[in-house]
């Protein structure tokens, strides 16, 4: 059985993958800031997204992307506007979930936010 981190990783893992087949280029995976760190940083054609991932192996307590606090949110916006001048990207950004639910062993379902919150 998998650890809880090792879960993590996989679901970053697939979540990175799906994005790449969806036309997204991956410029950064587990960026950190300060307190904040972005699963995945992509381009979607001109805009810069910033991806939280959420993994879980039951819904019993609820869908993976509600497990995405407030305070995330408020963190990445701090990591997103610290990102933007390290690369000097000024045109639009937009903040997504990916959320990863593992069924069974073999299985798994993804469901994609975009623009989950601003």
């Amino acid at each position: 059985m998998a650890t809880r981190q090792e879960r993590g990783r996989q679901g970053e893992d697939l979540a990175a993958e799906y994005l790449k087949g969806l036309g997204y280029r991956i410029l950064e995976r587990n960026w950190r800031w300060s307190r904040a760190e972005a699963d995945i940083i992509a381009m979607e054609g001109e805009v810069l997204v910033f991806v939280e991932v959420k993994t879980r192996s039951s819904d019993h307590f609820g869908q993976p992307e509600e497990f995405v606090s407030p305070r995330k949110e408020d963190l990445l916006h701090d990591l997103a506007s610290r990102y933007m001048e390290h690369i000097g990207h000024d045109w639009e950004i937009r903040f997504d979930i990916v959320s990863i639910l593992f069924r069974d062993p073999y299985g798994h379902e993804i469901r994609h936010i975009r623009d989950a919150w601003f």
